[in-house]
């Protein structure tokens, strides 16, 4: 946006605040020709001088304190007219009235300048003193020391004021104090004005500057104050020159016409400054001829001089401009001279002092031309850029920077910025305008312009140039915009008319929030007052009007500022004050609201204001209040924009910038959340309420209450997809800020950025795919937050049973370890009740996992028997777990529980009992279990009585070798077919060491009827084997399951089972190989399903093994079988290979006699030889034995016979 529509707004460096809205400029009030030409104020004392030669006393009476937003009011105090020399012949002429005022607080004086006259008064009240003192024929009355303000300064004027008296042809240093005195005359004829620092005075007259040594009398010519002026030579700019001359000390009189004619002398060389430089400059800047002429007192005289009134009020330089003088003494009328058309227009002169080392001077070619402000030094050099007037001022004055002391800043500082402002008219395209030209001096930057109240081309008053003045004093002038931005005001979210009915309606809410809603608007008065009651009990009756006081008494303690410049026009003064920092950029957001229709153009002037002050570190706290400020209201503006932005979409970068400037800004995210409507819902407040500045709680309340704020929506589901994503990521990082000391109202501002954080990351994962969250994904998000903790846990059950999220409610409960509820919750996702996201797959398991990390007997006791009611293999590891955290229950407490309140799983436990923990006691129980799930199975199945039959006939047909029959049971065992691995189970449990009732269960077999045997043949042979009936257990094993190798380890082990083996200690080595094999088999017979604890086996047989004549006996039994199969290669196969490999449990005899005569020797040649061997192997053996112990009957002899003899004969009587 262009600088003069921001300046405008208020936007410029520069603001204009009422002094004096209306000046009696007449006594009577009834003359409009009357102007003001000068002002000054001083210690609550307004002195205005106007052009009727009246000087106006004003005492200002301070505003009423009860009376905040008062303004201080002036009262006239006198009304003087000033004594001034009328010069004969002169009646007809127009006088300027009162031109300067000059005050000198330092001795209680006033210098008045009234039609070229000089009189002095008394502070305040304006009395005349040295009343006989008049200085006539006197164009300027200035030249204090700029230097004596300053906080170096050493008191070296404490005797008295030096100050410059500019006469027409010299200038007069006086020291006014308590009386006035002439000090010297300096020789300088025609001077206008003087601006002095120490002994350094800047002048000019109606032609040219210069620099002047008050001292020693030196002068240095500067430059021409018109380009086109080519009368001054420039080989004598920058060159010093001597001007002393007599110096006529004493009192100061009243000065007349007789004046000696000036001087010039060639310069002494230990005085000369120097400035080659500048007179470089200058000739390329004023385009002049050098012309080698000295300048005398005719060519002095010749100058244009500018009449007495010449630098008083604003017009003073049209006067200038078209005056000449004719070389007349001091107090003579001067007239027009006809000379003055054929010469270049004389402009008014421009001095000022921006630093103690520097004067800025402004040269141009014409009134209605550009001006050009250059900076010199002391020395007449050159000292930084030159800076441009768009036309050359009327008047100038220079505020701030490094080292300005009548700066309107309330403190100074190296950072501070310097400024120039310049009264002139500009053109525009509705006409000429009068105002101020703004602009830095000590540095580049955009120019501003100011005009004032009610002064336009189209005003109330006639248009004129503005007068502007830096004043001696100042006075402390009070923003009661700042206040209205920064005080901070209660926002009450819900307040606005038909906003409460609309956002809370039941009707307009979706339905998964209705109830909640409704459930939230029963409570808030119990939860306000529940949340509230310990903290907030305290709060007395009108507490929020106190702390509005509160609140705006601080922000009136940064509303004040300095203000040192005055502007005037017409009839008004106002104070020129430096425009704070936070009224210039909020100016320049309000201006962002113009563009309104072209949003991205908009936003990109918000960020750009941003970026203004973007890593800047405050200085002050106006300053860091200032930048809080604008960062939350353009976040609020570019919000407003983004809500509102359908046709000019965000970009992402753009987006990510507002939710930076949302963050830092620290705005209440309530108040944010307040202008979306999906998630407004989620806002509380405690009594105390929400807090914010003034300026952005208005930008808030003006969109609630606009068209752009969507009142009719207030469900999440319609807010779209980039608004929630947005939330998304605001809300993240804002609930990164939890444990930061600085955020207000910590605790309810967390609580509903929990809330709304939970509600949008809801909505947005109902698009997620079913299942647990995988990688960084907004399900892990939503997990992240829940598992972490919020503050929000009453709402967000709420917003989570209305989103159908059982599992992630499970998690909030996890959170705050209440396993109760969480195994509540997950029970209802495993009983069927809706759970939207898909996540809990195997919740069976997770619940019996969890279960066993929970210390609460009762919630273990409670679920494992609901959990073995729906899976009873899993219901009783939790009973059977012994890494559980709650006390265990013992076994015999389980068992009979689970017969009562979970029959199904009782088998299990048993299982874990007996397999698991060699529980012997629950065999026969567990094995009533197996035998009642086979039998009833055949007994109501055909299918499985004839699966079982075609077993045996499978097995049989297998060809040797083949695995046992009950390891081929078990690998074609089908996955989920209970009576099968009940069978397995039975099996191994029959054929263990364990003690049962075989009597019993024989009787249950038995229940099969006549199919008994040939339907459960293991188990028949097992207990044949239990009761030594071993022929039969033969027979069946050899017959009815053709399992040889089992028949012949049933013989090995002495028919103690057919499943179990021992540790064999007496075992023939011609069966080693036999019960390698069986030990093999054996291993896998007895690996156990998976039980709850382990999987170890029951106890091995702890009896002895079986004796040979046992195992012999068995044999012979086995033999019998063999022989008689019906297939005859089976029959010859196995006694082949019975005779050959158990040869030594046989007798040949008997063998042989039990060999059909028919069989070839062949078929048992191979246990004949071993037999033979065996006969003759025992045949030499016992010759060996018998020649053993006939010499061992040769010894005993010859020992006996030995022993005799040495006892030799004994006689018995």
């Amino acid at each position: 946006m262009a600088s003069n529509a921001l300046d405008e707004l208020g936007a410029g460096p520069f603001i204009l605040r009422t002094l004096f809205a209306d000046v009696p400029l007449s006594e009577d009030g009834t003359r409009d020709d009357i102007k003001i030409n000068c002002v000054e104020y001083l210690d609550n004392n307004l002195y205005v001088g106007t052009s009727d030669s009246e000087l106006l006393h004003f005492v200002q009476i301070p505003p009423d304190p009860a009376d905040r937003p008062g303004s201080p009011i002036f009262i006239l105090a006198s009304r003087l007219r000033p004594v001034f020399l009328e010069p004969a012949g002169s009646h007809n002429v127009t006088k300027p009235g009162v031109q300067q005022i000059l005050l000198l607080p330092t001795v209680g004086k006033a210098c008045i300048l009234c039609n070229s006259t000089v009189t002095f008064y008394a502070l305040p009240e304006l009395s005349p003193v040295f009343s006989s003192l008049q200085i006539k024929n006197c164009n300027w009355v200035g030249g204090v020391d700029l230097n004596a303000f300053g906080p170096d300064s050493d008191g070296r004027e404490s005797a008295g004021v030096t100050i410059l008296l500019s006469l027409n042809r010299k200038i007069q240093v006086a020291r006014i104090g308590d009386d006035a005195r002439l000090i010297k005359n300096i020789d300088f004829a025609g001077s206008t004005i003087s601006v002095r620092r120490d002994s350094i005075a800047c002048v000019a007259d109606s032609r040219s500057y210069a620099l002047l040594e008050i001292e020693h009398q030196l002068k240095i010519p500067l430059m021409s104050i018109s380009s086109l002026d080519e009368g001054q030579p420039g080989n004598i700019v920058g060159q010093a020159q001597d001007i002393s001359a007599s110096a006529g000390g004493g009192l100061l009189r009243s000065n007349s016409s007789a004046n000696p004619p000036s001087r010039t002398a060639t310069p002494d060389p230990t005085h000369r400054r120097a400035a080659s430089s500048l007179g470089n400059l200058i000739s390329a800047v004023n385009r002049r001829q050098e012309e080698p002429a000295q300048e005398t007192e005719g060519s002095t005289s010749r100058r244009n001089t500018p009449p007495p009134g010449s630098s008083a009020g604003p017009d003073a330089a049209t006067n200038v401009g078209t005056s000449t003088t004719d070389g007349r003494v001091e107090g003579q009328t001067i007239q027009p001279s006809s000379a003055a058309k054929t010469r270049p227009v004389l402009l008014k002169p421009h001095i000022v002092s921006p630093t103690p080392e520097e004067f800025l001077l402004v040269t141009g070619t014409s009134p209605i031309e550009p001006g050009i402000g250059m900076f010199v030094n002391l020395d007449g050099d050159p000292t930084r850029p030159t800076i441009e007037f768009n036309r050359y001022p009327k008047e100038i004055v220079v505020d701030g920077g490094s080292s300005d002391l009548s700066s309107s800043r309330t403190s100074l500082g190296p950072e501070d910025e310097g400024y120039v402002l310049a009264s002139m008219g500009r053109g525009f395209p509705d006409g000429l305008h009068y105002g101020l030209e703004i602009q830095r001096w000590d540095t580049e930057g955009t120019k501003h312009w100011l005009e004032a109240p009610g002064t336009n081309s189209s005003g109330v008053n006639s248009p004129q140039n503005l007068g502007i003045r830096s004043l001696l004093g100042s006075d402390n002038s009070y923003f009661p915009e700042i206040v209205d931005r920064l005080c901070r005001k209660r926002f009450v979210p819900f307040s606005f008319s038909g906003m409460a009915s609309s956002t809370m309606s039941l009707r307009s809410l979706d339905s998964r929030t209705t109830g909640s809603i409704e459930r939230l608007s029963k409570e808030r008065e119990l939860f306000e007052h529940n949340v509230d009651s310990q903290s907030e009990d305290s709060l007395a009756d009108g507490w929020q009007a106190t702390r509005n006081a509160e609140e705006e008494d601080f922000a009136r303690r940064l509303a004040g500022r300095t203000a040192r410049l005055a502007v005037w026009s017409g009839r008004k003064i106002w104070w020129a004050i430096r425009n704070p920092l936070i009224l210039q950029l909020d100016a320049q957001l309000e201006a962002t609201t113009v563009t309104a229709d072209q949003a991205s153009l908009e936003r990109r002037e918000l960020f750009t204001i941003l970026s203004s002050f973007h890593g800047q570190d405050a200085k002050s706290e106006l300053e860091f209040l200032t930048f809080s400020y604008i960062r939350q209201r353009a976040g609020l503006l570019l919000l407003t924009s983004f809500l509102k932005s359908e046709r000019a979409p965000f970009s992402e970068g753009e987006l990510r910038a507002m939710e930076e400037v949302l963050v830092e800004s620290l705005l209440d995210p309530r108040v944010i959340l307040t202008l979306i409507p999906g998630v407004r819902n989620e806002v509380g407040e405690t009594k105390r309420g929400i807090w914010i500045f003034g300026g952005v709680k208005s930008t808030a309340e003006e969109f609630i209450s606009s068209r752009d704020f969507d009142k009719d929506s207030s469900t999440m589901s319609a807010l779209p997809q980039p608004v929630l994503q947005f939330l998304r990521r605001f809300l993240s990082a804002w609930r990164r800020k939890k444990g930061f000391g600085s955020i207000p109202d910590e605790k309810e501002v967390f609580r509903t950025v929990d809330a709304a954080l939970l509600a949008v990351l809801l909505e947005l994962d109902q698009h997620s795919p079913p299942g647990i969250a995988k990688g960084r994904s907004l399900r892990s998000e939503l997990y992240e937050l829940i598992d972490n903790g919020v503050d929000c846990f009453d709402r967000a059950e709420v917003l989570l049973e209305s989103y159908h999220r059982l599992f992630v409610l499970s998690r909030l409960y996890q959170s705050r370890k209440m396993a109760a509820h969480v195994l509540s919750t997950w029970r209802r996702i495993i009983e069927g009740e809706r759970n939207d996201g898909g996540e809990f797959p195997d919740g069976e398991q997770r619940v019996r996992e969890y279960v066993m990390k929970i210390s609460s007997q009762a919630l273990v006791r409670e679920y494992g028997l609901w959990l073995a009611n729906r899976n009873p293999k899993l219901g009783v590891q939790v009973f059977a777990d012994d890494k559980g955290r709650a006390p265990k229950f013992e076994p015999t407490y389980v068992v009979q529980l689970l017969r009562e309140e979970a029959p199904s799983a009782v088998k299990y436990y048993l299982e874990y009992l007996v397999f698991g923990k060699g529980h012997t006691i629950y065999v026969n129980e567990l094995i009533t279990y197996y035998l009642d799930i086979v039998i009833t199975r055949l007994q109501l199945s055909s299918e499985a009585r004839e699966v079982v039959t075609s077993t045996y006939t499978a097995y049989r047909a297998l060809q040797p070798p083949k695995p046992t029959y009950r390891q081929f049971l078990t690998d074609n065992a089908p996955p989920n077919d209970e009576a099968w691995h009940s069978r397995l189970r039975l099996l191994q449990l029959l054929g263990g060491s364990h003690d049962y009732d075989s009597e019993v269960i024989r009787d249950r077999i038995a229940s099969l009827g006549s199919l008994a045997e040939d339907l459960l043949v293991p188990e028949t042979i097992i207990l044949d084997g239990r009761e030594r009936k071993h022929e039969n257990a033969l027979r069946l094993l050899v017959h009815h399951l053709g399992d040889y190798d089992t028949a012949v380890a049933y013989c090995l082990r002495g028919g103690a089972s057919i499943y179990t083996i021992y540790q064999a200690q007496n075992g023939s080595s011609n069966g080693s190989s036999s019960q390698l094999q069986l030990q093999q088999q054996e291993q896998q017979e007895t690996q156990l399903p998976p039980s709850p604890e382990n999987r170890k086996g029951p106890k091995r047989r702890a009896s002895m093994p079986p004796t040979q004549e046992q195992q012999a006996r068995l044999f012979r039994a086995l033999l019998g079988e063999f022989l008689a199969l019906e297939d005859v290669g089976d029959r010859v196969e196995q006694t082949g290979l019975l005779l050959e490999k158990f040869g030594g449990w046989f007798d040949v005899g008997e063998v042989l006699a039990l060999i059909p005569d028919g069989w070839s020797v062949d078929l048992v040649a191979g246990f004949l030889v071993k037999a033979l061997r065996r006969i003759v192997g025992e045949k030499n053996e016992t010759t060996v034995a018998r020649a053993l112990s006939s010499s061992q009957n040769l010894k005993v002899q010859h020992e006996l016979i030995v022993r005799i003899e040495e006892k030799g004969p004994s006689i018995e009587t």
